[in-house]
């Protein structure tokens, strides 16, 4: 079994520093086998919040799989926005923008969705998902594959703010081709996880979508801060939501939910 810690839309710049100690301590008492951040690391792209973004990483525990997100390319800063969109993304997080991580139980492959001539949405292209499938295509079933992005191929109940990830539909097609177990995603600041067979029916595959809301940022949007702790093994995902209780000054088990596999389809088991 792995432990993946599910971190998402940081937003240095935008953050409330209660919760920096603690989240950091608590997720070294985890002690992750990997840790995913989902993107939207700083505000507004500027080069103090990316070190300030780079200095909280650097207090987590490695490896890590970190994919960038909208609030990661300038928005003010026009010619930066369409001529160097990632530069200080590069500079001071990674200059990878399709990292892998890989061992004998689990793939992760990140994607990068962020675009410069969108101010908040996102897509996937064919090269992104043609590297994607290929990648997981050469693995057996006993790896649980993940695919993680910024941008999310669903999205959770309530009111619709945002749009699914371009491209979507074609992505998910590909991916079951190549049987993708989990996709991981934030943007939207609110977490859910549930069965990619409610939005997409394709014959015979889903996958796991799971959505981590805000770990870090004041832009909680009726959300308590929290991140996702993910129990990942062959046929059984447990996905547990750890939320910040401002009164105790830590993240505390908020929900717990239980996937598991048949075939090459992902659904909740409800216990009694």
């Amino acid at each position: 079994m792995r432990t993946i810690v599910h971190l998402s839309d940081l937003h240095f710049g935008r953050i409330d520093e209660a919760v920096i100690p603690p989240i950091i301590a608590q997720i070294h008492d985890i002690a992750p086998d990997l840790i995913v951040v989902s993107g939207d690391l700083t505000q507004r792209a500027r080069s103090e919040q990316f070190r300030q973004a780079r200095q909280f990483l650097d207090a987590l525990p490695q490896p890590q799989i970190i994919v960038p997100g909208n609030h990661d390319i300038p928005l003010f800063n026009v010619v930066a926005r369409f001529f160097s969109p990632l530069t200080k993304y590069r500079r001071h997080i990674t200059p990878q923008l399709q990292p892998t991580f890989i061992d004998e139980e689990i793939a992760v492959i990140g994607i990068n969705t962020a675009r410069s001539l969108t101010i908040k949405d996102g897509r996937v292209n064919d090269r992104q998902i043609e590297i994607a499938r290929r990648e997981l295509s050469t693995l057996g079933d006993h790896v649980v594959k993940i695919i993680v992005t910024h941008h999310p191929f669903d999205l959770p109940p309530g009111p619709r703010h945002h749009d699914l990830v371009g491209k979507a539909l074609p992505a998910m097609r590909a991916f079951a081709i190549c049987g993708a177990d989990m996709l991981l995603a934030g943007h939207v600041h609110a977490s859910s996880a549930v069965s990619s067979a409610g939005r997409y029916d394709i014959q015979g595959y889903s996958a796991l979508v799971v959505q981590a809301g805000t770990a870090t940022s004041t832009r909680s949007r009726g959300e308590s801060n929290s991140f996702n702790v993910l129990r990942v093994e062959a046929h059984r995902i447990v996905v547990e939501r750890m939320s910040w209780q401002a009164e105790q000054g830590l993240f505390a088990p908020a929900a717990a939910q239980t996937f598991t596999q048949r075939g090459n389809a992902w659904s909740q088991t409800v216990t009694p």
